[in-house]
């Protein structure tokens, strides 16, 4: 029995802790993977009603549940600010969650993700197909195995929207936290482009959205935050990053707009939350100054 699973009575139960004193519990009906893969541990397990869930050195990352929520605020709030974005760059996201949402676009011609381990990709085929749902096959799709913040230095590639798929900024995960990630990430943009980025948990972080926006600045014009409430992510809102030096009205009248000529069924994303998403609480704004 791994580290992170505990035996409670007649049951076994996943424990999280996101930080000190502060963690997240939840039972496990049964576990799938229990394993160590390049020095670092890998939880799969099923939950009743989380369903199936994914845990990296003790945090969980994805559940099978409520994965929609982060994908699609990652994904469709550049893509229909943008509303004309033809070719994508995502950094990370092996799991293919948001290489999924890239593709439903209309005007998506082609979508580079860019995965350190190709194993993380084979991990996420064999354990959540339905999140990529067929999208790795998908003829727009290109794969490239490299360091995303090399790739973003060195690429003669351009595009009109980049999106960061990253785990927190500590260990593999901290090089696509840096001022110079940031400005690899301007440097491959077109005109106009977009960058999104996932900024942490800002009540139990606060540290991490505005380390953020420090770094980016040095690269955008504007660097501005909004917020999806993900279910199985402790501590309440999650912020995303969104840098441009263009500036784009997230107004819910503008994005029905966009939203009609590529209708999409959604199961968290609408016009009226993407505008809201940009509402940030007053700790939230505080803590970025």
């Amino acid at each position: 029995m791994g580290k992170y699973l505990h035996k409670i009575g007649d049951e076994l139960w996943f424990k999280e802790e996101m930080e000190e004193g502060i963690g997240h519990s939840a039972r496990v009906d049964k576990v799938l993977f229990d394993d160590e893969i390049d020095h670092q541990h890998l939880v799969v397990f099923e939950n009743a009603k989380y369903g199936r869930m994914f845990a990296l050195n003790g945090i969980i990352q994805m559940t099978s549940s409520d994965e929609f929520v982060y994908h699609e605020m990652l994904a469709h709030v550049p893509l229909y600010a943008h509303g004309e974005a033809k070719r994508v760059l995502i950094i990370g996201g092996g799991d293919g969650g948001i290489l999924r949402e890239v593709l439903r676009h209309k005007s998506c011609e082609s979508a580079t993700l860019v995965e350190i381990e190709k194993d993380v990709i084979e991990f996420a085929k064999q354990w959540f197909p339905e999140t990529s749902n067929g999208a790795f096959d998908d003829p727009r799709t290109n794969i490239v195995i490299t360091d995303g913040a090399k790739y973003v230095q060195e690429t003669d590639e351009r595009y009109d929207v980049v999106i960061v798929d990253s785990t927190d900024p500590v260990g593999p995960g901290e090089v696509l936290f840096t001022e110079e990630f940031y400005a690899g990430c301007k440097r491959v943009l077109t005109p106009g482009g977009i960058l999104t980025v996932q900024g942490g948990l800002p009540f139990l972080q606060p540290w991490e959205p505005k380390m953020i926006k420090e770094r980016q600045s040095k690269s955008f014009a504007n660097v501005d935050f909004y917020v999806a409430a993900v279910p199985t992510y402790t501590g309440g809102l999650m912020t995303l990053g969104f840098a441009s030096d263009a500036q784009y009205p997230h107004d819910a009248t503008w994005l029905r707009r966009r939203t009609s000529a590529n209708p999409l069924e959604m199961g968290y994303y609408t016009p009226e939350v993407h505008e809201a998403a940009f509402a940030l609480p007053a700790y939230i704004r505080k803590g970025l100054e």
